[in-house]
């Protein structure tokens, strides 16, 4: 693999984390990110989320919520995607805080505010090696279902990317024939580190 990838949504649990599960057992060099002020996971009703802090450990959200209602939790699929992503990685990471992970190639987002969010981020960042990064937002809803085929169509063309010589030269059709094969619309941007 060529490319490293980083998949960002908001609060580094859901989208973002499925996607990095199917790049990684696929091989590829991928990380994932939110961009929100904190980790937020549905709770009892609307008007009471579950509320962490960036860098709390999956772990430790897994046994929270298993202590404080473990069959509502289980029923609305949030312990088998917490198990899931401890399979994957420690703890939900922050987007605005990864400049000492390096850069990456290739930067995909779930959501528009998230994909304005990581272009905002990325423009007001020193440049100083001056390498391009390719930001691609794929419109995700937020539930599992979706998630999940979100996953599966960011690895078909994250594969599609791998397959390129130098996705400068192909990105506008390489996304025209993306969208053309899989009725979604793709943003993207092209940033500098």
């Amino acid at each position: 693999m060529k490319f490293r990838y980083a998949m960002v949504c908001s609060s580094n649990q859901n989208r973002s984390m499925e996607a990095h599960f199917l790049l990684k057992r696929e091989g590829f060099e991928v990380s994932s990110y939110g961009t929100g002020t904190h980790v937020k996971l549905p709770g009892p009703s609307l008007r009471e989320p579950n509320v962490y802090e960036f860098g709390t450990p999956y772990k430790h959200m897994y046994e929270d919520l298993r202590r404080k209602d473990p069959e509502l939790y289980k029923r609305n699929g949030i312990l088998p995607m917490l198990k899931r992503n401890l399979a994957v990685k420690t703890a939900p990471q922050r987007w605005q805080e990864n400049a000492t992970d390096g850069y990456f190639d290739v930067v995909l987002t779930f959501e528009e505010k998230v994909f304005d969010m990581v272009v905002e981020d990325l423009h007001n960042r020193d440049h100083v090696l001056l390498k391009p990064v390719l930001i691609i937002n794929l419109e995700v809803k937020d539930n599992h279902e979706e998630a999940a085929i979100g996953g599966r169509l960011t690895l078909a063309l994250c594969q599609e990317l791998e397959a390129t010589e130098n996705w400068e030269d192909s990105i506008d059709d390489l996304i025209i024939a993306f969208e053309r094969q899989h009725r979604r619309k793709l943003l993207y941007s092209i940033s500098f580190y």
